[in-house]
């Protein structure tokens, strides 16, 4: 039996719905499904009845909830104690952030704050966008710093999650610059000639931020995918090497455009080819007697105070 049974479990007896749940653990219902459906087979009886609608809990499912709860707070309780003992004398704020951002925003943005908040202890999570909004579900760590748009939001319960905006930043086409400093590919292309593409793996964030873009440009876009990857340090590389077309941040191709190693692939008659994104820090408000790390409690004060939207 895995602890995020339990989780899913006390989702689902506070929601009253299977969909929902799935949305707010950052799961498909038909995997969520599967997660209840294990559980009562490590029951061995059945804890939801789903004759009903909305959802109810059976007795043996209400005996389950309660006893969820607790044991759920003493692992809670358990680890603030085990990482109060690896962190003591340290104070070291944990931030899970997607590999992208980890490249890009996270080394300026400490810098930043070493100017302008003071100096910090950070250990840095880098991960797949899914795996760092659930190392904050799980409270694996003490900020989360993650792209926002509104085609893709995060389904975190505002209720349990805080929120403010770090930044902004700005998804566009880029390519190898030629000896004058001009692109190797040029957008569109054409029906028979497609460009190659260097694109983001099936299922990464990027890579659907990314075909909203193809999708609302004011032409339509010939690519021929050659290459492709979760991680956008790997596409700039390829891109870098005349490989292709990327969408990249503008962040991490800053350096690259100003040494002329890449340049825009988008002409200027062509709309709608790139798309502005929020960089956002969320982390778990504060409950009860759990109160956060004394640095990261600070940092927050200091975001929220230079944050209007919080």
């Amino acid at each position: 039996m895995e602890t995020k049974w339990l989780e899913d479990f006390v989702s689902l007896a506070e929601t009253r719905s299977f969909s929902r749940s799935a949305q707010l653990r950052h799961v498909t219902q038909p995997a969520f499904s599967r997660r209840i459906q294990a559980l009562e087979a490590w029951a061995g009886t059945d804890l939801v009845d789903r004759s009903s609608y909305p959802t109810r809990l059976t007795p043996a499912g209400e005996t389950l909830y309660a006893q969820s709860l607790e044991m759920l707070q003493a692992l809670q309780t358990t680890r603030a104690m085990l990482r109060g003992h690896a962190s003591a004398g340290l104070d070291v704020i944990e931030v899970a952030v997607p590999h992208t951002l980890a490249f890009t925003f996270f080394p300026a943005w400490v810098s930043s704050l070493r100017e302008k908040f003071g100096p910090i202890k950070s250990r840095l999570i880098a991960l797949n966008v899914h795996d760092a909004v659930m190392r904050l579900v799980e409270g694996s760590c003490d900020l989360l710093i993650a792209y926002h748009h509104p085609s893709q939001p995060f389904q975190l319960d505002a209720d349990r999650y805080e929120m403010v905006t770090l930044g902004q930043e700005t998804l566009a086409p880029y390519c190898r610059a030629d000896a004058e400093g001009q692109p190797m590919f040029r957008l569109p292309g054409r029906p028979g000639q497609p460009l190659p593409y260097l694109g983001y793996a099936p299922g990464a964030y990027m890579g659907r931020i990314t075909d909203l873009i193809l999708k609302q440009a004011s032409t339509a876009i010939h690519l021929d995918r050659v290459y492709e990857t979760d991680m956008a340090e790997g596409l700039k590389v390829m891109a870098m090497e005349g490989h292709g077309v990327a969408f990249l941040p503008q962040s991490a191709v800053k350096k690259e455009l100003r040494s002329r190693r890449l340049a825009s692939a988008a002409p200027r008659d062509i709309t709608g080819l790139e798309i502005t994104m929020e960089v956002r820090a969320y982390r778990e408000k504060p409950v009860g007697k759990e109160a956060p790390k004394g640095t990261a409690q600070a940092l927050w004060a200091y975001l929220a105070a230079h944050n209007p939207t919080v």
